[in-house]
């Protein structure tokens, strides 16, 4: 219909796992019902989770301890489901 309307619009959009990362800062009971909806609809691989955490994440974290429980119980979180 209009084939040159969007030639210079560029769509970005997350990764599953960067999806789901940008969610562990707060982790409220919303965020943690939209990972395990991700979860189902996208594979989440937990080392791809886990290793984009500790070198994207984590050396930027200011409570690094809270964000590393938090990974942890969203690991056993995506296990069981």
């Amino acid at each position: 219909m209009f084939a040159d309307a969007f030639r210079w619009l560029k769509l970005f959009a997350l990764e599953a796992h960067d999806l789901a990362l940008s969610k562990l800062d707060r982790n409220s009971a919303r965020d943690r019902e939209d990972v395990r909806f991700l979860a189902s609809r996208a594979p989440l691989d937990p080392v791809i989770l886990v290793d984009r955490y500790h070198s994207e994440m984590r050396p930027y974290l200011v409570n690094v301890d809270r964000h590393d429980l938090t990974i942890h119980l969203w690991l056993d979180m995506l296990e069981g489901s």
